[in-house]
């Protein structure tokens, strides 16, 4: 990268679990569009990553979560958007809405889907996630 200015931001991956099922939703608009992805968006200045978790979940997709908790973190290049992020992943526990369209200019569809059947093509951070060989089994609630 030619660009100076270009510097990695923050994001934020939030896995939620409902009855053994993870929320995904279908990107569009902005990098990643036409993959599938959990909540997540960036952490803003001054923000713990917790309160980024439940803000971007809450935002996105109606949802209020507890019990947030750093799992691990990914290193997610997009090569051309010209991005370049540090996930932060977190995990969440589902306490009470229905997930609907919150910003129909970022997302198509939420669904929840079986951590054994996930849609394709998912988002570069959660394969990402899945290459490191973290297993959603063992985070889901």
């Amino acid at each position: 990268m030619e660009n100076s200015f270009l510097y990695p931001k923050v994001g934020i991956g939030i896995l939620i679990s409902r009855e053994g099922k993870i929320l995904m939703g279908m990107r569009k608009g902005a990098h990643g569009a036409g993959s599938w992805s959990p909540p997540g968006g960036n952490l803003d200045f001054g923000e713990k990553v917790e309160g980024a978790a439940a803000r971007e979940v809450l935002e996105e997709a109606g949802l209020k979560i507890k019990n947030i908790k750093f799992l691990t973190y990914t290193n997610d290049i997009f090569r051309l958007e010209d991005k370049h992020y540090i996930t932060l992943w977190m995990t969440g526990e589902y306490i009470s809405g229905e997930a609907k369209i919150m910003e129909p200019d970022k997302c198509d569809a939420w669904e929840w889907f079986s951590i054994n059947n996930l849609p394709s093509p998912l988002f570069i951070p959660l394969r990402n996630l899945l290459k490191n060989k973290v297993k959603l089994n063992d985070v889901i609630f």
